[in-house]
This record gives C-alpha cells, sequence and structure tokens, in this order.
C-alpha cells in the first residue's frame, strides 16, 4: 500500500479536526498506518510560524504578503520534514489544511496575486498535490458559531469580518469545481456522524487500496 495525502480543508468551524480524528481512528483499525498533522504548525518550525500567524496582535498587525510568506516557509518545512519522508514509509497522512487553504484565504480572502499565491505554493510543495483533498462546506456563520460555543477565544484569521471569509468559502466553491477530481465537497451541516460516514464512503471509492 503505497502513501495518500490526503487533506481537510474548509471555512472556520467546518469539523476538520473532529472528522480528521474519526478517521485517522477508522483507518487505523482498518490496519493502515496514520500520520495526523497540520499547516500552520506540523513541525516544531512550524509551531512557532503558527503562533505569529494566529495570535492577534492590534498594534503590530501582519502585512499580508508577510503573512502569505510565513504560510509558504510552514509548507516548506513541514513538506520536507513530515510529509515527503512518512509518503515514502507508505503512511496516509491525514492534514489539516494545504494548498487550496492559501489560495482560498490568501487568494479569495485578502484578494493578493494569484500567480504569486500559484508560483510560491508551487516552490514550496515541488508540486506535491494532494491524492484527494475533503472539503467541509458549512455556511460560514454557522462555523463561525461553532467557534463561539468552543470558548476558548477567536485568533487572528478567525476575528476577521464576515465578508473575508465569505470571500474564503466563495474560494473554495471555485476550486471544487475546478478540481473535481481532486477535491470532494462533504456537506458539513450534517450530523457529525453522518459527515464521518461519507467521507469514508468517498476514501474507499478514491483509495481503492483500502481493505
Amino acid at each position: 500500500m503505497g502513501g495518500k495525502l490526503i487533506v481537510f480543508e474548509g471555512v472556520e468551524g467546518c469539523g476538520k479536526t473532529s472528522q480528521m480524528q474519526l478517521c485517522s481512528e477508522w483507518l487505523e483499525n482498518l490496519g493502515v498506518s496514520v500520520v495526523v498533522t497540520r499547516e500552520p504548525g506540523g513541525t516544531e518550525l512550524g509551531s512557532h510560524l503558527r503562533r505569529l500567524l494566529l495570535e492577534k496582535a492590534e498594534d503590530k498587525p501582519v502585512a499580508e504578503v508577510t503573512e502569505l510568506l510565513l504560510y509558504a516557509a510552514d509548507r516548506s518545512q513541514h513538506i520536507e520534514q513530515e510529509l515527503k519522508p512518512n509518503l515514502a514509509a507508505g503512511k496516509y497522512i491525514l492534514c489539516d489544511r494545504y494548498t487550496d487553504s492559501t489560495i482560498a484565504y490568501q487568494g479569495y480572502g485578502r484578494g493578493l496575486n494569484m500567480s504569486l499565491i500559484n508560483q510560491l505554493n508551487y516552490i514550496a510543495t515541488g508540486g506535491l498535490e494532494s491524492d484527494l483533498t475533503i472539503w467541509l462546506d458549512v455556511d460560514v456563520e454557522v462555523g463561525l458559531s461553532r467557534k463561539l460555543l468552543d470558548n476558548v477565544g477567536l485568533d487572528r484569521i478567525e476575528q476577521e469580518t464576515i465578508a473575508f471569509h465569505r470571500r474564503v468559502q466563495q474560494g473554495y466553491a471555485h476550486l471544487a469545481a475546478s478540481h473535481p477530481s481532486r477535491i470532494v465537497r462533504v456537506d458539513g451541516s450534517l450530523s457529525q456522524e453522518a459527515v464521518q460516514q461519507v467521507i469514508q464512503e468517498i476514501l474507499r471509492v478514491h483509495l481503492k487500496e483500502l481493505p
């Protein structure tokens, strides 16, 4: 069984963390070797970059291009340190966010130059794409209300305007329409159990190596 990169994407509060954990447990029960990771923050260096990217600093805001470059730096380190070795070892990697997040958030959300984003994504990844991307699609308002219920405080990105988050959502919709063989939409408004059942069926269909 070869290694696979399975990415979970979506707006804030879409349920990625819970679904990745359930998916990891299911795959492990099938005898699959699984690695769960995230961007930003999947390495020691990345954990420092994640803090810089997500902590709110009213007096010293992170410039938009700086934000883009920090995400690219995190991704480059993540790929070399975690993704490539684990894929080479035949493991299934469940990754919370990848290149589509940068396109959706910095491209559609921030309005940064898409050619620049695509170039940086390629430099950081060396062309490594996901084998499958699960897009958990929920209304922006629903997702943000879930985050508020978590009662842990909103990070810098989560505190952006509703208009920003709606642009991000539009970005995901456009990406899914443009890459139907790689990105699969899942209705994230369903119950946690129902969403997981849909994800398991998608993985069985797309990753035919599963036992």
